[in-house]
């Protein structure tokens, strides 16, 4: 089968191997497609895997011998899924890849506010320990997190990997979400509502997807509501917050801090409010990007071709 890539780059910067999808076809990668050129590339394509270059229903009706999408993700917002099944295109993404990627980075950015590790690295390469008269110093505040309650807003595979973490760490955990179930960790609890989770949580890590509901959950009076001891991690989806909002509470003490994987728009906007405001830590997009979790992608996505072609297709969305 005639089998495309649109967008390979991000998934595999040559660090990985395409080479098993060659058992199912002929196979042509693009690191990157712009939008001008989908159709003519994929033209001719059976099969078709993107990341994040959008399918729409204007382009996937110039590709009459397209068969089947395989989203290189877990949302599949890129594509036009009514569209798709329209023209009888099989669509599939890729769920549950990396959980423990993603929680390990939820730590990394909760763990950067209460150690500023590379901040006073950097002190030290800059001399400042050595010129110090105390065998020890600090520049910030430094924070515990034993005895703290931490706040999860959306409880599938993510979260529930992400409490695991936090209960290592000698927290509390309360998890707010559509559906509760029972749950075997200490110190555990449910909250009712979102609300009674703002207000009591010192750390608020947000995993649920992006939805009517959830958008700019955190917003200007969910933040009022807040701790102004509290940190919100995000490493779910951009969209869950108000930009402006969450900047305005950082700047004006209403919460302590940011730790931000996703943006509203990716890469951000020069003038995008969160890149200038105090204590928020923005980092690329990655917590996906470990090699493992992109290997185990790259096999669930040649598994998916795999069963497709063999009639039995899977992770259909």
């Amino acid at each position: 089968m005639n089998i495309v890539i649109l967008d390979g780059y991000t998934l595999n910067p040559g660090d990985l191997s395409w080479s098993k999808l060659s058992e199912v076809g002929e196979v042509t990668v693009y690191n990157r497609t712009p939008n001008n050129l989908i159709v003519e590339r994929a033209v001719e394509a059976e099969i078709i895997l993107t990341n994040k270059t959008p399918l729409s229903k204007e382009i996937l009706a110039q590709l009459p011998k397209l068969k089947y999408i395989g989203v290189l993700a877990t949302g599949y917002d890129v594509v036009n899924v009514e569209a798709a099944k329209e023209q009888n295109v099989v669509v599939t993404n890729i769920p549950a890849y990396g959980t423990h990627s993603v929680a390990q980075m939820v730590f990394a950015l909760l763990l950067e506010h209460c150690q500023r590790v590379q901040r006073h690295s950097d002190a030290v390469r800059a001399g400042e320990w050595t010129n110090h008269q105390d065998w020890c110093f600090w520049n910030y505040p430094l924070i515990e997190l034993a005895g703290k309650k931490f706040g999860i807003v959306g409880f599938g595979r993510i979260g529930y990997q992400t409490a695991q973490v936090a209960s290592a760490l000698g927290m509390s955990i309360i998890a707010y979400n559509r559906q509760q179930r029972e749950v075997d960790l200490p110190n555990f609890q449910w909250a009712d509502h979102l609300t009674d989770l703002l207000k009591e949580a010192d750390i608020i890590s947000l995993h649920c997807p992006l939805t009517p509901e959830t958008e700019e959950i955190i917003n200007r009076d969910n933040l009022a509501i807040m701790k102004d001891s509290a940190i919100i991690i995000n490493t779910s989806r951009g969209r869950l917050i108000n930009n402006q909002d969450l900047a305005d509470a950082l700047n004006n003490g209403v919460i302590a801090g940011a730790g931000l994987d996703v943006l509203d728009v990716e890469p951000p906007s020069a003038s995008n409010p969160l890149l200038s405001a105090k204590n928020c830590m923005i980092t690329p997009h990655i917590s996906w990007a470990t090699k493992e979790a992109r290997g185990r992608l790259l096999d669930m996505a040649v598994d998916n071709v795999k069963a497709f072609v063999a009639g039995a297709a899977r992770n259909i969305v």
